[in-house]
């Protein structure tokens, strides 16, 4: 065993194949950024699949310690965005024919992400070129996400949920609940160990807004107004995602401190 044989150097460093003829500079390093965003994106899955585990059993440190890894992958990806945007328009109509229909729409590990996490939408299903990517989201679209294990966490802190939610079609995206939110609200002030966790949640929902926006920001800074590769709208479809939540009522209680 060695270092080169243990990380599979020589496959993972064969995956770099530009498609533009002729070959376009900047097409290897917008193919390494993406390729790198896919190993992140496993990375936050497999994290997220043990946080519903310390959920689950309310081990509280260890959600804590594993929120803070998560926040700090995603402060990655909004770093990488840096890179990326090094591409020129210019450079970037150089080999942009060469996705043909390729676009980061098509993420399946995006979209799983999404999911897990409770932003549900059946229509994405469709969008998934083959069978196999339909049935995986299909699967995950009926499963409870993160936040059904985050009501676990809730009850074992005293937080009563509604027999509504503990029922609830898990293929409807998560809402806010006011009996959520005066339990969470009792939790800030009762319990400060229990705060740090909530927070962490929270940094980690506006880091996915922030690495939206950048992905917006950056579409908008690289093709204007034309379409998405994707044959989506492109800037103006990313601008309806850009405040999705996936912790709603840590959101929907921050009024509720200067109204007391």
């Amino acid at each position: 065993m060695n270092y080169s044989n243990y990380l599979n150097l020589d496959e993972l460093l064969s995956l770099q194949v530009p498609q533009s003829n002729p070959p376009a500079h900047s097409e290897t390093l917008f193919i390494i950024v993406h390729q790198t965003y896919e190993l992140w994106f496993k990375q936050l899955l497999h994290e997220f699949e043990k946080i519903k585990i310390d959920f689950y059993h309310n081990n509280l440190s260890e959600a804590i310690h594993t929120f803070k890894r998560v926040c700090t992958i995603l402060k990655v990806l909004v770093g990488q965005v840096d890179t990326i945007e090094t591409i020129t328009p210019k450079e970037f109509a150089s080999f942009r024919s060469s996705l043909k229909t390729a676009s980061g729409f098509q993420s399946l590990q995006y979209w799983k992400l999404e999911f897990v996490l409770g932003n549900k939408r059946s229509e994405i299903i469709k969008c998934q070129k083959d069978t196999s990517s339909q049935q995986q989201l299909e699967q995950l679209l009926h499963e409870p996400s993160v936040y059904s294990y985050f009501y676990d966490f809730l009850e074992f802190w005293g937080v009563v949920i509604p027999k509504e939610l503990r029922d609830r079609d898990h293929s409807l995206p998560t809402l806010p609940h006011p009996a959520v939110q005066d339990g969470l609200l009792k939790l800030y002030l009762e319990a400060d160990n229990v705060t740090i966790l909530l927070e962490l949640m929270l940094d980690f929902d506006f880091s996915f807004q922030q690495w939206r926006y950048r992905h917006l920001k950056l579409a908008e800074r690289t093709i204007g107004n034309a379409p998405g590769t994707g044959k989506t709208t492109g800037v103006p479809y990313l601008m309806q995602s850009i405040n999705n939540t996936f912790f709603p009522d840590l959101l929907a209680i921050r009024s509720r401190f200067h109204s007391r």
